[in-house]
Parts: structure tokens; C-alpha cells; sequence
């Protein structure tokens, strides 16, 4: 059977096995293997799964995850996360549906020390949401607000998936970290004014704003002072040069701990226990991921899959436009259907050698590739986001969430057409501290 035919088998095969509720690390795995020993033999296989995980493991960049996760972990038990939401709220006291909007700004500051989309989600919808529904909010503005904010988890840096596709494709942390910072604030600038629209339209979606002096608001700049610390030194230690990328995580790891004792005084065995292990969990989930889809990967490098798609794609003469556009879609429907690190690791060896042989900067499709992540991860009827929201609050139905993310798929939309038009909102920054 021909090569190529067989890489489009597995790539089915892995879909169906999602499709039924299978690990997404274990169905790469699984593909991965089956795939390799049918193109070559079963000894050459077992050498491949039993050298991966170790490869793996000894690998140096993927330190850098589990002490971000760390960090982010820290950060919650330090309580940085409800001082985000207060300075926000006063700060944007003025504006219709405030503590919505606020909760989309400290959702960006939290994803700055965070670097995962549920996890920023659930952190602030846990502060956030009661707050709004004490304050007569509707729920579909209060859950559509903190499933789109949750999204700048992974887009602010530090972020996950980044290093992922760093890893993947070689290219520069830094590079990746600094390109994201520009569209993070323009997609949280973007969901604040979709707030503002909606209210504007609905007014009873929301109660009327409560004015904060401008000695409220200076006030509460302190609130913000840990994170700006921590992103400073983490962000501005790994750009300036004087860290490395594994260096800045466990600075900061080593930072937000110390943050649990001042100003969060939540240190304890307790929280520090729970911190390693929730640390331990997801980043073990990533980890299984992380060795099926190299699995994966080495199945889909032997059937010259990736490269028969690009030379293909690339013989066709058609908009290199109408390409992204195909490989959007695709993104947006798997973005439904599954996590984004996982989204990652399986898509990026297909479609980097198709962008690049189209001629788009790397830097700039890691970021959109994040962007179009994210839209699937909000969009129904399966969206990430939406059912960590959902499971935030058990009484409010699945509908009034869907409900509340419409007019932010919208926002998300804008977000990646500005990126396409103006390449250079990803790729200005890393330009410049290059220079």
C-alpha cells in the first residue's frame, strides 16, 4: 500500500479513537505504533516506542513546562488571582458590565504567570462569578466573559503550548514568548469592547456601574504588585538575557511560592502539597501526550505524509490565503474535540512544513495557530472552555453558557483577521528585541 495512504489511515484511525472517548495521548501512541510497524516491522517499532519516553525525558526544554505549571499553581494558593479581579474592577469602574470586563483583564494578567487555558478559566471563574452573580449580572454575560478570558491563558505569555511548538518546530522560546505579548492584549482590548457593545444593546444584562475615585484605583495598584514582580523578573530576566527559558521557570516557581507567604499568608504543608501534586497531574497528562504524539510523528516522518501535502499544496497555484483558511477549519473543528497541547503535537508536523513552504514566518503561525486553538476552544457544541465554566457552577445549564460565548466567538474572529492582515502585531516584538 502506498505510503501516503497509509499516513491518511492513521491520521482516521486516531480521529475515530478520540471520537470514542480514548486517552489522546494513548490513541497517538497507539496509532503511532500500529502505523510504524505496518511500514517497517515490529522490532523497528517496539525500538521506537521503548527509546521515546526516555528521549523524552532527557530532553531540556520540556523542564521548562512542569515549572511553569508550578508557578502557575503558586501563584492561585498565593491568592494572586482575586487581587487581579479587584484592581480590574476598579479600573474599569466606569466602563458597562465592569466586573465582566474585569474578569476578561485578570484573566490576562493571570495568564501571564499561568499558561493554561482551564486553568485560568477556573481560577478566575471561581473568583469572578460569584461576585457577578451577587451583583445581579446575567449568567450568559458572567460565563461567556470568563470561558473567552480563559483563553488568554495560553496566549500571554508563559504559555504551554508555545514551548510545545517551539520544541517542534525549533525555533525560539523568547521569540515565541515576546510575539504573543500584542495579540494577548489585543484579543483581552477586544473582548472588553464586545462587553461594552453588549451592554450597550442589552443594558439589563447588567447593573448599573458603581464610579471608583481615582484614589480607589491608585490604591489598588498594590494589588497588583506580585504579579507585575513575578512577570517582570520571569518575562524580563528570559528577554533581557540574563536567564535562560529554564531559568526564568524556576525562578519563578521558586518566587510565587514565596508569594503564598506575603501578601497571600497561605503557606502551608497543605497547599504546598497540593500544589506539587496538581503540578504532578496535568503536567503527567502532558507528558503522555507529549510521547504519543512523538510516536505519532515518527509513524508520519516515515510515510512522508507531511512532505507529500506541501509539495502537493504547494504544485497547486492557489492563494497561499485559501490554504489557512482550509487549515483554520481543520483547527477549529479539532479544537472542539480536544486539548490544545494535544491539538498541537498531532497538527504542527503535518501543517509547519506546508506554512513554511507558503512562505509564512514561523514566529507568526505559532501564534495563530494559538489564536485559531482558541476559537475552537469556545466554540459549541464541545468547547473546552464552556464546560470548565460549566463545571465551575453545576446550576447553571450548558445552553446559557454556549449562549453567553456567541458574541466573543465573534471577537475572537476579528482578532485572528487582524493577525492576518497585519502580520506584524506577532512579529514587532521579537523584531525588536532581536535588534
Amino acid at each position: 500500500m502506498d505510503a501516503t495512504i497509509v499516513g491518511l489511515i492513521g491520521i482516521a484511525a486516531l480521529l475515530v479513537l478520540i471520537f470514542m472517548g480514548m486517552n489522546i495521548g494513548m490513541a497517538l501512541m497507539s496509532v503511532g505504533f500500529i502505523g510504524f510497524a505496518a511500514m517497517t516491522n515490529m522490532k523497528a517499532a517496539i525500538s521506537v516506542l521503548s527509546t521515546v519516553p526516555s528521549t523524552q525525558a532527557g530532553s531540556y526544554s520540556m523542564i521548562v513546562v512542569p515549572l511553569f505549571i508550578l508557578m502557575g499553581n503558586f501563584a492561585y494558593r498565593a491568592r494572586l488571582s482575586s487581587g487581579l479581579f479587584d484592581f480590574s474592577k476598579k479600573w474599569l469602574s466606569r466602563v458597562p458590565g465592569n466586573l465582566a470586563g474585569a474578569t476578561v483583564a485578570a484573566c490576562a494578567g493571570f495568564g501571564a504567570i499561568c499558561g493554561s487555558t482551564p486553568a485560568t478559566c477556573a481560577t478566575m471563574g471561581t473568583v469572578a462569578l460569584p461576585e457577578m452573580r451577587k451583583a445581579g449580572y446575567a449568567d450568559r454575560l458572567s460565563a461567556g466573559s470568563i470561558a473567552f478570558g480563559g483563553t488568554l491563558g495560553i496566549l500571554i505569555p508563559p504559555s504551554t503550548p508555545m514551548i510545545l511548538y517551539a520544541v517542534l518546530t525549533t525555533t525560539s522560546v523568547n521569540a515565541l514568548f515576546s510575539a504573543g505579548i500584542l495579540p494577548g492584549i489585543l484579543q483581552a482590548a477586544l473582548g472588553v469592547v464586545t462587553i461594552v457593545i453588549w451592554c450597550k444593546i442589552c443594558p439589563g444584562l447588567a447593573p448599573a456601574t458603581s464610579k471608583c475615585s481615582w484614589k480607589e484605583r491608585l490604591i489598588s495598584l498594590k494589588e497588583i504588585l506580585g504579579v507585575v514582580f513575578l512577570f517582570g523578573i520571569v518575562l524580563g530576566g528570559m528577554f533581557s538575557g540574563w536567564f535562560s527559558v529554564a531559568q526564568s521557570a524556576a525562578i519563578g516557581s521558586f518566587l510565587a511560592m514565596l508569594m503564598m507567604i506575603f501578601p497571600g499568608r497561605t503557606f502551608s504543608k497543605a497547599n504546598i502539597i497540593s500544589a506539587l501534586q496538581e503540578c504532578t497531574r496535568t503536567f503527567a497528562m502532558t507528558f503522555l501526550i507529549v510521547i504519543g504524539a512523538s510516536v505519532f510523528s515518527s509513524f508520519l516522518a516515515i510515510t512522508q505524509l507531511p512532505m507529500t501535502l506541501a509539495s502537493t499544496i504547494e504544485s497547486m497555484h492557489v492563494s497561499k490565503y485559501l490554504i489557512l483558511l482550509l487549515i483554520t477549519l481543520i483547527y477549529v473543528f479539532l479544537g472542539m474535540i480536544m486539548d490544545a497541547m494535544a491539538m498541537m503535537m498531532m497538527t504542527v508536523p503535518i501543517f509547519y512544513p506546508i506554512i513554511t513552504a507558503l512562505g509564512f514566518d514561523a514566529i507568526w503561525f505559532g501564534i495563530y495557530v494559538i489564536l485559531v486553538m482558541n476559537f475552537g476552544s469556545i466554540s459549541p457544541p464541545v468547547g473546552m472552555c464552556c464546560f470548565v465554566v460549566k463545571g465551575i457552577d453545576k446550576k447553571m445549564s450548558l445552553g446559557t453558557v454556549f449562549k453567553g460565548i456567541l458574541p466573543f466567538i465573534g471577537t475572537l474572529f476579528v482578532t485572528i483577521i487582524l493577525l492576518v492582515i497585519f502580520p506584524s502585531i506577532a512579529t514587532c516584538v521579537p523584531s525588536l528585541l532581536a535588534g
